[in-house]
């Protein structure tokens, strides 16, 4: 993976992400998410709403106990793949959705995956995700985010505002 910009912009792409306000929802839940440390069934809907409106739906197939007790798992094991593949197993939470679980409730920083983030990394979105791809990418965002001071949700909003500025045909 590799940066198709200069990393020195980031801050700049980061400011021309236009969502900021969608964001605020999901900000808002962090500290009940992290202090019960487990989501609800309407916070997942939330969640998931927010990335991706076609799948959100599905959402409620899940039961409330369900939810708490995949969302509760994922977010307190010690192992990496245990806490992304966890959450696939609740409808409608693939591993987009999956990733903003972690990237906004975890307290550790985990990037978003998105087609738009993935091409400003000179990555295409692939046809089945798997736990080596994204932990990667999860390591490549860490590594440039640390490298460059800024924190994960302004590496993300500049990867996604990029890209969406400079789509790929």
């Amino acid at each position: 993976m590799e940066l198709v910009f200069d990393e020195n912009s980031i801050g700049t792409w980061a400011a021309r992400y236009a969502y900021a306000e969608e964001d605020a929802d999901l900000v808002a839940l962090v500290p009940l998410v992290r202090e019960t440390g487990w989501l609800s069934l309407d916070q997942l809907w939330q969640i998931a709403r927010w990335k991706s409106r076609r799948s959100a739906g599905r959402v409620h197939e899940n039961d409330e106990d369900y939810v708490r007790a995949v969302t509760g798992f994922a977010l307190q094991t010690k192992s990496e793949r245990a806490r992304i593949e966890a959450l696939t197993l609740l409808d409608g939470v693939g591993w987009p959705t999956a990733s903003v679980i972690l990237h906004f409730f975890h307290c550790e920083c985990y990037p978003i995956l998105d087609f738009r983030a993935l091409s400003s990394v000179g990555e295409e979105e692939p046809d089945q995700y798997t736990f080596g791809f994204w932990w990667s990418y999860v390591e490549f965002c860490r590594a440039l985010a640390d490298r460059t001071g800024h924190d994960m949700r302004t590496l993300d909003r500049a990867l996604w505002a990029y890209s969406e500025q400079h789509p790929q045909t």
